[in-house]
C-alpha cells in the first residue's frame, strides 16, 4: 500500500520570492503532479515585523507567473488549513496539551 504524495512549499512573506524558493516550489509542484499527489502552499508568516500582505500577494503572483497552482492553500482552502502559519497556533497547542 502506497500513500499518496503530499508536498508542501512554505515561503516566508518577508520579501519577494527568490530563485531558491522558486526552484523548491517548481520541484515540489512537479513531483505532486507527476505522482498524482497534492501540492500544498502554506505561508510561513511568523516574522511579524517583516511579513506583509503585499509580500504574500507578490509571492502568489510569482507562483502563478511560473505556471504553478496549488491544491490546498491561500485562496483555494482545503481540509488541512489554516494555511498561514500564525493561524495554526491552536493546532500546536492542542497537540502539546493532548
Amino acid at each position: 500500500m502506497t500513500d499518496a504524495v503530499r508536498v508542501r512549499f512554505a515561503p516566508s512573506p518577508t520579501g519577494a520570492l527568490h530563485i531558491g524558493g522558486a526552484r523548491t516550489a517548481i520541484y515540489n509542484w512537479a513531483l505532486a503532479r507527476h505522482e498524482g499527489g497534492t501540492f500544498v502552499l502554506r505561508i510561513d508568516d511568523t516574522d511579524p515585523e517583516r511579513s506583509t500582505p503585499e509580500n504574500t500577494a507578490q509571492i502568489l503572483r510569482s507562483l502563478r507567473w511560473l505556471g504553478l497552482d496549488w491544491d490546498e492553500g491561500p485562496e483555494v482552502g482545503g481540509e488541512h488549513g489554516p494555511y498561514f502559519q500564525t493561524q495554526r497556533a491552536a493546532n500546536y497547542s492542542d497537540a502539546l496539551d493532548g
